[in-house]
C-alpha cells in the first residue's frame, strides 16, 4: 500500500484489537485531509469494495489491514472489525 491513505492502512494494521472504533474526525487526522463528501452521507462508500467504484483507494486501505467497515453516518463513526482468517 502506497500514497497518502497508507496511514490509515498501517494505523489499522499496526492495532491489536479486533475491534477499532475511529471518529470521522480522528480518520482525517490519521490521513492528514478531509474525507470526500460522499463518506459522509452514503453508507456503500465504507461498504463497497468495488475495484471500479471511485475513490477506491480508501477500502482498499482497511481491506490490506484485514478490517471491514461499518459506519454509522449520524454518529459519525466507523466501525473497523478485523476478518477472522
Amino acid at each position: 500500500m502506497s500514497g497518502k491513505r497508507s496511514l490509515l492502512y498501517k494505523y489499522l494494521e499496526n492495532r491489536y484489537a479486533n475491534t477499532v472504533i475511529l471518529t470521522f474526525a480522528e480518520i482525517e487526522d490519521i490521513l492528514g485531509f478531509a474525507l470526500p463528501d460522499p463518506a459522509r452521507v452514503f453508507r456503500e462508500w465504507w461498504t463497497n469494495a468495488d475495484s471500479n467504484a471511485p475513490e477506491t483507494g480508501y477500502a482498499q486501505s482497511w481491506i490490506q489491514a484485514h478490517r471491514t467497515a461499518t459506519p454509522n453516518l449520524q454518529a459519525q463513526t466507523v466501525v473497523f472489525e478485523r476478518v477472522q482468517h
